[in-house]
């Protein structure tokens, strides 16, 4: 019994000692903020909120749970981009290529999406709460 005892605390012990992991490469992070340059980078999970990432190239980028609250993605290339479960509250997509991205999952409450291209992009459960879509290809559906 005691020996289940002291396995057990041994164990939670280590767990306890355990560093929080960051998904994203820092040099990749440091690289688009640099240069506003990523193509195929992993930002998996990377805090870029408030960031202006207007250009952007970030074609066929990991950006899958990529915080990217009230970013200015204005004219940005995410061409095949994983944004699945990306949060996008309040972000400014204007003439952005979102071409054959995956959204799965994309929080775009209250952002202003303006000449989005969509194109063969995975637009499964996305959230428009309150955003604002003007010229782009995301519409609401519902039952027939």
């Amino acid at each position: 019994m005691k020996l289940k005892i002291l396995a057990t605390i041994a164990l939670l012990s280590t767990m306890s000692l355990a560093a929080p992991v960051k998904a994203e490469n820092p040099a990749h992070v440091k690289q688009l903020l640099n240069t506003r340059a990523c193509a195929n980078c992993d930002l998996t999970g990377v805090d870029l909120t408030g960031a202006h990432l207007i250009g952007a190239d970030l074609r066929n980028a990991d950006l899958q749970g990529a915080i990217l609250v009230e970013a200015n993605l204005e004219g940005a290339d995410l061409t095949g981009a994983n944004l699945k479960g990306a949060n996008l509250t309040g972000a400014f997509v204007n003439s952005t290529s979102l071409n054959a991205a995956n959204l799965t999952n994309v929080n775009f409450t209250e952002a202003q999406l303006y000449s989005v291209d969509v194109s063969d992009a995975i637009m499964a459960d996305i959230t428009l709460d309150g955003a604002s879509v003007y010229n782009t290809a995301i519409s609401v559906g519902g039952p027939d």
